[in-house]
């Protein structure tokens, strides 16, 4: 008899909003690995992440784009958190308080000793910009794992999409070991394939 081969993605059985941070003091204490989701405000971030756990509404959406500004931790089935981050390129806030946002950040991503994987998300629709080039290089330079997230698939047919992740590719020079993952999250496509990335930099760890 063959056997039936285990599904690649998580098997979501709790979801726990934990805290909300604002400075490196409020991250949570213990060493459970951590996932951190990074790109635009629009993006598409928080509709990602409730899709990976199976909730409509734990991660919250906004109209107002700019408007987290914290880093947001979920933790999941007890054993590894998601950690959304703040969106850039359209914070309608003071230069001051972005300069704030920006050092939170990237203390999180260069020091967090728990962080085992960014999810870098850009619309499969446009060309990354500079602030998503930035990131992308930003994070290479610190060696942080990468995956690459092409959201709103559903917007396009499949061959626009292929054509538009070669250009995401291109763009940013993706590096070999780093995957892009068309996703989408009205059908759904591409979340097991991150979940399998994700388990398998986990179980390395």
């Amino acid at each position: 008899m063959l056997k039936r081969k285990k599904k690649p993605g998580m098997r979501v059985k709790s979801v726990e909003f934990v805290k909300k941070a604002s400075q490196p003091e409020q991250f949570p204490q213990g060493e459970l690995p951590e996932v951190a989701f990074a790109g635009r405000s629009n993006v598409g971030k928080s509709s990602l992440i409730n899709t990976l756990i199976n909730r409509k509404k734990l991660a919250p959406t906004s109209g107002q784009p700019g408007k987290t500004r914290t880093i947001d931790f979920y933790i999941i089935n007890g054993k590894i958190y998601l950690v959304d981050l703040p969106g850039y390129g359209f914070a309608r806030v003071s230069k001051k308080l972005k300069e704030k946002w920006g050092r939170l950040v990237e203390g999180y991503l260069q020091n967090r000793s728990q962080l085992k994987l960014v999810v870098l998300l850009i619309d499969i629709r446009h060309d990354p910009t500079e602030d998503d080039i930035l990131m992308y290089d930003w994070l290479k330079h610190y060696q942080v794992p990468v995956l690459v997230a092409a959201t709103k698939r559903d917007k396009l047919s499949r061959g626009k999409a292929l054509e538009n992740i070669k250009g995401i590719e291109e763009i940013l020079e993706v590096e070999p070991e780093d995957l892009v993952v068309p996703f989408s999250a009205k059908s759904k496509e591409g979340k097991e394939e991150i979940w399998k990335h994700i388990n398998q930099l986990i179980n390395q760890g």
